[in-house]
């Protein structure tokens, strides 16, 4: 059967739980991402644990050329049409299923003891070679039909969660910090109202709105209430982000702003690349903590509440970095 999740906290159950001191900062999970294949489609959930890595499954597989570099949007921009989806046993995820216009759906089997027989080698994510698993002649033939050949044959690779790949130490503040095929942090989150000035922006160009899709955000804020107003990039601003559980808090900490290249250009329905994104971001999202790269969200750590579960209209808070 396909994944179900449960709704979110009730307002009379979060009414019941212990009370909180007031923070600077609050508001509400407006949506949870999960991005399965490095640079596919994400899948929109309802709730997602938390690990070591970011949110269950998150960048847990990643295409890469025969050689074993990975290969994203960048190159094939047409990854994006590529929907990954995540079929459950119970609580167990049982297969990943591939999905593409014209294409058969590939089913792949990930029950327990999946790995033992497949394949082990070295890929290259960014700088870091780390070791991964081969899912198979069948998903790299999917990939390559669907994708083209222009890079040669493609493969599947699933992330061994043996190893243990860092961020980069100049922006972890000492904390420990683990990825799977994350460009190089475990969580991003972005803000619907970030999202919303942009848009405004884009819109006073005469050019179409976009979703958040394009920014690939694993954690997505909203508005909490008109008392608590929510402004565009207030995610660049404070500090370690509560999620208020129903059980343990999970707490983010923002580390890095994070740049941009091309991929926000590329239209998710379409596959098409149009410039106005990133073209408008250049206005006014020149960061000079990297450098002046455009930026877009906050990279974090998550530094509690390990095995917790985010659900969407979960309140979170924090208070001011500043």
């Amino acid at each position: 059967m396909t994944s179900s999740f449960q709704p979110s906290i009730s307002q009379a159950q979060e009414a019941a739980l212990p009370m909180h001191s007031p923070a600077e900062f609050e508001a509400r999970i407006a949506a949870l991402w999960v991005f399965p294949i490095k640079s596919c489609a994400g899948i929109s959930v309802q709730q997602a644990v938390l690990t070591p890595t970011g949110l269950a499954h998150d960048r847990a597989w990643m295409v890469v050329d025969a050689d074993g570099e990975m290969v994203t949007q960048r190159e094939l921009p047409r990854m994006a049409l590529v929907q990954p989806n995540l079929v459950y046993l119970g609580t167990s995820v049982a297969e990943l299923v591939l999905q593409a216009s014209g294409m058969a759906a590939l089913h792949l089997p990930l029950m327990a003891g999946y790995l033992s027989e497949a394949h082990a080698i070295k890929v290259r994510v960014w700088d870091d070679q780390v070791p991964a698993f081969d899912m198979g002649d069948a998903a790299g033939k999917w990939l390559t039909e669907f994708l083209g050949n222009s890079l040669g044959p493609l493969r599947l690779v699933r992330f061994d969660d043996n190893h243990h790949r860092p961020s980069n130490a100049k922006w972890t503040q000492g904390l420990p910090s683990r990825n799977q095929f994350s460009d190089g942090f475990p969580v991003l989150v972005a803000s619907t109202a970030s999202l919303d000035e942009l848009n405004a922006r884009l819109q006073a160009k005469g050019e179409a709105a976009v979703d958040m899709r394009r920014f690939r955000a694993n954690v997505v804020l909203g508005q909490d209430a008109q008392s608590h107003p929510l402004n565009a990039h207030d995610e660049d601003r404070i500090g370690t982000l509560t999620c208020h559980t129903e059980h343990e808090p999970v707490q983010l900490t923002p580390v890095k702003p994070c740049p941009r290249c091309p991929i926000p250009n590329i239209n998710p329905d379409s596959a098409q690349s149009h410039p106005a994104v990133n073209d408008t971001l250049q206005a006014y999202r020149q960061d000079l903590r990297v450098n002046g790269a455009l930026t877009f969200g906050m990279n974090c750590l998550p530094v509690a509440g390990i095995g917790q579960v985010l659900r969407v209209s979960q309140r979170v808070s924090a208070d001011w970095a500043f």
